[in-house]
C-alpha cells in the first residue's frame, strides 16, 4: 500500500503553526510527515521560513507515532555535514526512532547566504557524496578524522546516538544523483514522477528501497479562489529543478514566473475540492513505482480545512485507489 504523507511547508507558515498542523495531521491519519529546510521562501507571498530543525525538535515531542523526515536538507553549504550528523541523531532520539534524514545537493536560493559562490552540479554532487560519507562515519560512534576534496573533519564524535541510526534519503533529478542515491542512500526522493529515475536508482543499488515523491494541491470549496492561491504562492513550481536550483532569491523566482498564468498552475496542480483530481495528479507517481507520496496543501492559513477534508474524503479515497 502506498503511504500518504503530510508536508510541513516552512515557507508558508510560522513555527508554532507548523507544529500545530503536524499534530493535527497525525490525528487525522497521515502515514508520515516531511518538512522543507529553507532559508528563504520561494516567493515573497509565502512569507515565512523558520529554522526547520527547531520545528522538528518541537514536532518530535508534540507527536507520538508519525514518522518525520527532512525533504530535504543540504548538508554541504549552510551546514557542515558533521553538524548534520549531530542534529539528525538528536532528532532521532527525541522522536524515538521516527526520523529519516532526507538530503540533497541544495539550491542557490538557500545556500548562497554563507558566501562562497554557487558551483556547478558536478561539484555539488561531489560535496554531497563526501557529506554522506562523513555523516555515516560519525554515526558509527567513534572519533572521525576525514580529509576529502571538499570537507575536513578533525577528531569529531557524536556522543548521543539512537539505537538505530536514521535512514538516509537522497534527492534525485538525473543520472548522477540517481547513482549517488543508489550507492549511498536508503531511500530515493524525487518531486517528478519519472520512471527513469527509479530505473537509474535501481541500477545503482537501490532496487527494493523506498522512493518518496511529493505532490502539491490547493484544496478549497471555491475552485477559483484555490487556483488564485496556488498561482500566488506556487507558480514557481513549474520551473523544474534544474532551473529552480540555480535561482538566487525570491525576486528571481518572481521574475522567472512572471508570465505564468493561474490557469497554467491549475493544469499541473489540482485546485478545488475534487478528490478525483488529486487522485489523477498522484497517479503518475504510483505508476512510476513510488512507495510514499507527501502531499503539500498550498496556503499556511488553509491547513485545518484541508485536514478536515483529508480525514473525511481524501485519505480514504487515495487508499482505495492505491491500496
Amino acid at each position: 500500500m502506498v503511504k500518504i504523507g503530510y508536508t510541513m511547508m516552512c515557507e508558508q507558515a510560522s513555527p508554532r503553526e507548523l507544529v500545530r498542523d503536524v499534530v493535527a495531521a497525525e490525528r487525522v491519519g497521515f502515514d508520515f510527515a516531511v518538512i522543507s529546510d529553507h532559508y528563504f521562501p520561494w516567493l515573497v507571498e509565502q512569507g515565512h521560513s523558520p529554522y526547520a530543525w527547531s520545528v522538528l525538535g518541537a514536532a518530535a515531542q508534540a507527536t507520538e507515532r508519525i514518522p518525520l523526515m527532512t525533504y530535504v536538507t543540504c548538508p554541504t553549504f549552510r551546514y557542515h555535514p558533521a553538524v548534520i550528523a549531530q542534529k539528525a541523531a538528536t532528532v532521532a532520539l527525541l522522536s524515538e526512532g521516527r526520523f529519516s534524514l532526507g538530503l540533497g545537493a541544495g539550491e542557490n536560493l538557500n545556500e548562497h547566504v554563507v558566501g562562497g559562490g554557487w558551483p556547478g552540479a558536478d561539484v555539488r554532487h561531489e560535496r554531497l557524496r563526501e557529506a554522506v560519507e562523513i555523516i555515516r562515519d560519525l554515526w558509527d560512534g567513534e572519533y572521525v578524522n576525514y580529509r576529502g576534496k571538499h570537507f575536513e573533519v578533525e577528531s569529531a564524535k557524536v556522543w548521543d546516538l539512537p539505537e538505530k541510526t536514521p535512514d538516509i534519503g537522497i534527492a534525485v533529478s538525473g543520472a548522477q544523483s540517481c547513482r549517488l542515491a543508489g550507492e549511498l542512500g536508503d531511500l530515493m526522493i524525487a518531486v517528478e514522477p519519472e520512471a527513469e529515475l527509479g530505473e537509474l536508482f535501481d541500477a545503482a543499488g537501490g532496487a527494493g528501497k523506498p522512493r518518496i515523491g511529493q505532490q502539491p494541491l490547493s484544496y478549497g470549496e471555491d475552485a477559483e479562489a484555490a487556483m488564485t492561491r496556488a498561482h500566488e504562492q506556487f507558480r514557481w513550481f513549474g520551473g523544474g529543478w534544474k532551473v529552480n536550483a540555480e535561482l538566487p532569491g525570491p525576486a528571481a523566482f518572481a521574475a522567472a514566473s512572471s508570465y505564468v498564468r493561474p490557469e497554467d498552475v491549475g493544469e499541473s496542480i489540482p485546485c478545488g475540492g475534487s478528490v478525483d483530481d488529486v487522485i489523477e495528479a498522484c497517479r503518475p507517481f504510483i505508476d512510476a513505482g513510488f512507495t510514499h507520496l507527501a502531499l503539500v496543501q498550498i496556503g499556511g492559513d488553509q491547513q485545518q480545512p484541508y485536514l478536515d477534508w483529508a480525514a473525511s474524503r481524501l485519505l480514504p479515497a487515495l487508499r482505495e485507489a492505491f491500496g
